[in-house]
This record gives C-alpha cells, structure tokens and sequence, in this order.
C-alpha cells in the first residue's frame, strides 16, 4: 500500500504524520522546536536545533507506519514568511527569523512616512496586511543591517522551504508563499513592484524560484536518506505554507467553507474561487491551490495565551495529556463570563491585525478581583479566544454555517464548546489531527498522481465523522453578557474602537 509522508514545521513544534492513500493518519511524530527571542522583537530558530527535530520526527513517524506499507512521495508545509538565510553550498549563515519577528518595523514606519499610502499600496497588491515578518522587509532590513553575512548568501528561503533545501538540494518555493512575501495575490505569484517598493530588484536572485504545491521538487538526497531513513530519490512536493495546508488537509478547500486555526496563531477565514480584498488594510489573503484563495482575519496569538497563562499558573499540574484532562475538568466548572475577569488575547510581539490593525495591542487581563483564582483565569483566557474567534467571523462577514476548527486548541471538548456559544455556529472538528501534515502529505500524492488534483483530495478528506459542538441556546443571555463585558475591554484597549 502506498502511504504519503507529511512534514509540518511550525513556530514552535515538528512534526511528521505518515497517511494511507485516504488520508487516514498511520503514525504521528512531533518534538518541540522553541523559538529564541534574544532581544526585544527578535524572534528566531536555531537551524540545527530544526533539522534535528525533522530527522528524528520523520524517523518516528516512519517507525510507527513499519509493516503499514511504502512511503511513495513527501510533502511539506511550515511557518510562514520570515527568512533563513543560505549559502551557495546550502550552509545555513544564522539564525532563522520567524513570522513573529518585528526588527523591519522601523524601517516599514519610514516607508510609510517617506510616502504616505505605501501600506494601502501593499494591500492592494497582497491582499494582505504588511507584517513586521514579512520576507521582503525582512530581507531590506538584513541587507542594511548584515551586509556582510548577506554577501556570502545565495538563498532566503522560508522556513519549510529550507527543510525541502536540506532533502532535496533544491530550493524551490510555493506560490502562497511568493504571494504574501508580499507579492501579488491575483497572479498567485511575486511582484516586480513590490520587490521595487523595498528596494530589492537587485536582491530579487536571493528568492528561489517559484513552483506549483503540488509539484515534484526533486528527490531525497543520499545523504537525507541516511539521516531519515527514507529511500534516496524518494519524490519530494513543492508543499505550501501551514495555513493553506491546514486548509488542504481539513476538507476546506471548496467555496464558502469557513476554516478556523486554532493553534500557536489564531486564524479564521473563507475558501473563495476569486480574490477577495474587503474590508480593505484588514487581514490576510493566502494563494491555494488550483485557483481558490483563503480570506483570512488574524487575531495572532491562539493556544500561545492558554501556553503562557498554563506555565505561570499551573506548574504543580503533570506533564502529558493528565495536564491537559485536568485543565478541561477545571474550567469546565467555572460559570459562564469567569466570574467577571476578561481576558484580551493579544499576547504578541506584534500586536494583532484583525478586527483591527494595531501594532501596539497586547495582552490583559480585567475585572480581577481578590476572590479570583487560576480557574476562573483559566476560563477568562479560553473565553478571550474564543470571543476573538467571534470577532474574525464578524469581520470576515461569513454567512451563517458551520465553522471547521482545526489545531491543537480543537483537542478540547469545554473550548470547542465556548466558541460555539461564543460564535453562535456549530463547530465542526474533523477526525483526525495534524492537519497541516496531512495538507503537506496530500499535495505529495497528488504530485505522484495518487489524485487528480488538489481540490480532489482535500474533498476525499472531508467529512465522514469528527466532533460536533452546537452552541448551547438556553445560556445565550449569558453569553451575551460575556461578550458584551469583552467587546468593552477591547474597546477600551484598541487604537480604534471597531463597535
């Protein structure tokens, strides 16, 4: 039987999933890859650390899967934007930056001001608004900064791009990833006036060219057959970006379908056959393949808020699924509105870019009173995500239906159960789990010829089970209560007031 490998390297956690011609998960691997944050808006990987976590998570996935049958082709997906930074022998020069980064504010703040309307601009071509780690600023800030580590380059790469360069030998990147660089979303491709608008014609030989999803990228090398344990000249897919293979790999890749990542970001959005560009200078806007777009808001910070608030308010809890059992159990008592504390889930370097752009939002809590304690915190954090997602829905102005969530944050029965309520809509969370995997491992079965196109094998995963949570109608009052308390307390925080 022939199975397909998925690879799906994200901020803060590796990992590969082995799947059977249906989609069906086989063996899951994952080790955590954190990130470093050596300064105030630094944010980056350490490329050893990476490589090592993919060798070994592919070994795992593969042990697992031992006697299921044969790996016929890989697939990857990863972390967006950002840059890692290569050279001609494929040497990887420093540190890797991650999305998160925000070094090239300053110098997008002096883009703006040299010529008011340059971030509309941006938009108008992208779709998307301009993050601090973004590639393009990314690569401007380290031409001025580090010219000299920049001399010896050969590559800037995205982050699973570099993976797909140390398998294969080949650098290659995806139109998704091109498109938001930024570049230009109707073409599904980069854009000569964007790489003008940063200055970077003559740095445009520094981005590898740009090639289909769902293509073959080239073969295992020798040597990362020997490191992985997989058959050198194994095919390897182009692959996309984590949030188109999210997409992908949750049967969302239809018109209408509204998807919601609930992992370290928090993200939701519409699978639309033609680019969507309102509400304008509001949200990001992802290539998919085989012409189809996601319109998506960001809220940033998703299970990041519950990670953080866990480590300094529970460390007697055990490690493993006890943890997280005992979590659940937890808030699961707490009453609606957490007792009045309101949580902000803004817990970002870069502050948020939905409902509204601002830079400068973070994180809070409100209405603490002498009384609280962790669980009604606990509450108060998972409730803020929730209303969040709530807040991207109403952005977006998806019509009434279901919302598909996938990520980590899906894993928790009392969570999906509050985002039900929160968005007055059934949630949907699909058999399985690692979705970005199977997104990855998706497009590498269609690059082999397994399915027809990439529409095909997204549909061939849609359905057949999962989880449902409808929202519960006899406690709407409260939850109205709840909102309303929230949508003060962001108000209050906000630059702009969105209502």
């Amino acid at each position: 039987m022939d199975l397909f490998l998925g690879v799906d390297a994200g901020s803060s956690v590796c990992k590969a999933a082995v799947f059977d011609g249906a989609g069906r998960a086989v063996s899951v691997a994952a080790e955590p890859t954190p990130l470093r944050r050596p300064a105030p808006g630094r944010v980056e990987a350490d490329p050893e650390t990476a490589w090592a976590a993919a060798v070994r998570v592919i070994a795992r996935a593969l042990d697992g899967a031992r006697g299921r049958g044969e790996v016929a082709a890989l697939g990857l997906s990863g972390a967006m934007v950002g840059a890692w930074v290569v050279d001609e022998a494929g040497r990887t020069l420093r540190p890797g930056i991650n999305w998160e980064d925000s070094r090239a504010g300053p110098l997008i703040d002096a883009l703006e001001a040299a010529r008011p309307g340059t971030l509309a601009e941006i938009f108008r071509m992208s779709g998307s608004v301009l993050q601090q780690g973004c590639t393009l600023p990314v690569l401007a800030w380290l031409l001025r900064h580090e010219p000299a580590l920049m001399a010896r380059a050969r590559w800037v790469l995205g982050y699973k791009d570099w993976l797909r360069l140390h398998l294969t030998g080949e650098a290659a990147t995806d139109p998704s990833e091109a498109a938001v660089a930024p570049g230009d979303a109707r073409a599904q491709d980069r854009s000569g006036a964007m790489l003008r608008l940063f200055g970077l014609e003559e740095a445009a030989r520094l981005l590898p060219p740009v090639r289909p999803s769902a293509s073959v990228a080239g073969g295992l090398t020798a040597a990362a057959a020997r490191a992985t344990g997989l058959p050198a000249g194994l095919p390897v897919a182009v692959g996309t970006g984590d949030v188109p293979a999210n997409v992908i790999g949750a049967g969302g890749l239809r018109d209408g379908a509204l998807t919601a990542l609930l992992g370290t970001t928090c993200m939701v959005g519409l699978c639309l056959s033609e680019p969507v560009f309102e509400p304008a200078d509001l949200g990001l806007l992802f290539s998919l393949p085989d012409r189809h777009w996601f319109r998506s808001m960001v809220n940033v910070a998703g299970t990041l808020n519950l990670d953080w608030a866990m480590r300094l308010l529970c460390p007697d809890l055990p490690r493993g699924p006890e943890r997280f059992e005992r979590l659940d159990a937890m808030v699961a008592a707490e009453p609606v509105g957490a007792r009045g504390v309101v949580y902000l889930p803004y817990l970002s370097e870069s502050g948020i870019i939905a409902p509204v752009v601002d830079a400068a939002a973070r994180a809070q809590f409100s209405g603490l009173q002498p009384s609280h304690d962790r669980a009604a915190l606990l509450r108060a954090v998972q409730e803020g995500v929730a209303f969040a997602i709530a807040d991207l829905c109403e952005v977006l102005g998806a019509s009434a239906g279901p919302l598909t969530l996938t990520g980590g944050g899906g894993r928790s029965r009392p969570w999906c159960d509050m985002i039900a309520a929160a968005t007055g809509r059934e949630v949907v969370v699909p058999d399985g789990e690692e979705f970005g995997a199977r997104g990855a491992a998706l497009l590498a079965a269609v690059a082999v010829g397994r399915f027809a196109s990439v529409a095909e094998a997204s549909d061939a995963v849609r359905g057949g089970g999962g989880r449902r949570h409808a929202p519960d109608r006899s406690r709407t009052a409260e939850w109205d209560t709840a909102r309303e308390r929230y949508r003060q307390a962001r108000n209050r925080l906000l630059s702009r007031a969105d209502g």
